[in-house]
C-alpha cells in the first residue's frame, strides 16, 4: 500500500524525522487557508501516487494569497501521469542550500534492509543512478544489530555529503530506519532531502510503501487507503480475498498457488505472449473462489483470453471445475477460456467440463500446451471463432 506524501510525512513525524510544516487540502479554499495559516512563501503539491510531479507542474511555489489561490485552481483536477489530483499540500517553503537522495528499502536478493544515500537528490535521480551506480552508496542492515551511528557515517563518507551535516543525516536516517522497521514499511524514501541555508537537515518529500500484509496491525494506517484510487480489479480481488495483480498483457492468468501462478506467467511468456495479471485463487480452493476469480479477471477488457491453471494437491480438480461451470452459468463469459487440469480427481474434472459444453472452453493436457494455446487464442483475438485445439468433453 503506497502512501500519498502528507501521509507518509505524518507517519515520518511520528518517529522524529524532521519535515516542514504543511496541511493537506482537498478543496481550493482549504489550500489558500492552510497558506495563510502557514505563512507566505509556500509549495502547494499535488498529491498523487505518482512520481514527476514537479515536471508536470503538479508543484509550485505562492508567494501571496492570490497566487496560492491560482496554484491550487490550476492544480486540482490535473491530469499527470493518468492520475487525477483529488488533493493537495500545502507545504511551508524551504531555503534550499544542497538536496541529497535517501531511501530504506528490502533488498530481496540480500534478504536484508539496505539503506541508500546520495549528494545528488532532486529530480531525475533515477537517471543519475543509471549513469553512475557509484553515485549512490549502499550499506545493508542487519536486522537483529538494527540501525547504528556507523551506518549513517559509512553512507555519509561514501556519498561525499558536506561534513558538517554528517551527524544530523545520520541521525535522520536512524530515524527513517526506526519508521520502516515499526511500520512494517517496505520502502521509505526521500527526495529531496533536504540541507537548508541554516544547515538543517529536514525530509523535503515522503514515498512511504508498507506491506499489505501487515496492516492488521497497523489500524490507522490502513485507514488511509482510498479505495476509490486503486485499480477496479485489484480492488475486486482484494473484497473476495484473492491475490491478485495486474499486468500490462491481454492473457488473464487463473492458477492455484502462487509458484504455480508464477511458472504459469513464465511458460506464457515464453511461448510469445503477455500476462494481463496474476491471479492465485489459493490451494484448497473451492468453487466459490473460482466464481470469484473469474469474474475478475473477465471484468478486465483488455483480456482477450484465459489460462485457467490448476495442479490439484489439496485442490480437487473436480471441485475447481464445478466452480468453472458455476461461473460461466452466472457471468457473460465472452472470451476464450483454456484448461489445464492435473493432480487430484483431474479426470473427473475434466468429465464435468466435458458433460457441461462449456460455450468456447477447450481443454489442454499439459501446461506447455496450453500456454501455446492461449497466445494462439489471444492473438487471434479470441471468440467461438477460433479454431484448432482440443474443446472441453
Amino acid at each position: 500500500m503506497d502512501l500519498l506524501e502528507y501521509q507518509g510525512k505524518q507517519l515520518f513525524r511520528d518517529h522524529g524525522v524532521p519535515t516542514p510544516a504543511g496541511r493537506p487540502a482537498q478543496t481550493v479554499v482549504e489550500a489558500v487557508e492552510a497558506a495563510e495559516e502557514l505563512g507566505y512563501p509556500v509549495v502547494t503539491k499535488a498529491q498523487v501516487l505518482i512520481g514527476g510531479r514537479g515536471k508536470a507542474g503538479g508543484i509550485k511555489v505562492a508567494n501571496d494569497r492570490d497566487e496560492a489561490r491560482r496554484h491550487a485552481e490550476a492544480i486540482l483536477g490535473m491530469d499527470i501521469r493518468g492520475f487525477t489530483v483529488h488533493e493537495l499540500y500545502v507545504e511551508k517553503g524551504s531555503r534550499i542550500a544542497e538536496e541529497y537522495y535517501a531511501a530504506i528499502l528490502i533488498d530481496r536478493g540480500a534478504k536484508a534492509p539496505m539503506a541508500m544515500l546520495s549528494r545528488m537528490g532532486g529530480m531525475d535521480v533515477e537517471e543519475i543512478a543509471e549513469r553512475d551506480p557509484a553515485a549512490i552508496a549502499r550499506i545493508h542492515i542487519d536486522p537483529l544489530v538494527g540501525f547504528q551511528d556507523f551506518h549513517g557515517r559509512r553512507l555519509a563518507f561514501e556519498a561525499g555529503i558536506a561534513a558538517d551535516v554528517i551527524r544530523p543525516t545520520g541521525a535522520l536516517l536512524a530515524r527513517l530506519y526506526e519508521a520502516f522497521v515499526a511500520e512494517d514499511a517496505m520502502l521509505v524514501e526521500v527526495n529531496p532531502l533536504l540541507v537548508t541555508e541554516a544547515r538543517e537537515v529536514v525530509a523535503l518529500d515522503a514515498k512511504v510503501t508498507v506491506d499489505g500484509n501487515a496492516l492488521y496491525r497497523h489500524p490507522r494506517t490502513a485507514a488511509l487507503r482510498n479505495p476509490g484510487a486503486d485499480d477496479e480489479q485489484e480492488q475486486m480481488a482484494r473484497e473476495r480475498d484473492l491475490t491478485y495483480v495486474k499486468l500490462d498483457g491481454n492473457i488473464g492468468i487463473l492458477g492455484n498457488g502462487a509458484g504455480l501462478v508464477m511458472s504459469t506467467l513464465d511458460v506464457v511468456a515464453q511461448a510469445g505472449g503477455r500476462p494481463a495479471n496474476f491471479l492465485d485463487a489459493g490451494g484448497g480452493s473451492r468453487a466459490e473462489a473460482i466464481v470469484d476469480a473469474v469474474e475478475v479477471i473477465v471484468s478486465d477488457d483488455r483480456v482477450d483470453a484465459v489460462l485457467f491453471n490448476i495442479f490439484g494437491g489439496i485442490t480437487r480438480c473436480d471441485e475447481v471445475a464445478n466452480g468453472l461451470v458455476t461461473a460461466f452459468g452466472q457471468i457473460d463469459v465472452t472470451v476464450p477460456f483454456v484448461v489445464r487440469l492435473d493432480g487430484t480427481n483431474d479426470e473427473e474434472g475434466r468429465r464435468v467440463l466435458g458433460e457441461a459444453e462449456l460455450p468456447n472452453v477447450q481443454v489442454e493436457k499439459t501446461m506447455l500446451e496450453a500456454a501455446a494455446r492461449v497466445v494462439e487464442l489471444a492473438g487471434e483475438g479470441g471468440g467461438p471463432s477460433a479454431q484448432g485445439g482440443e474443446p472441453a468433453r
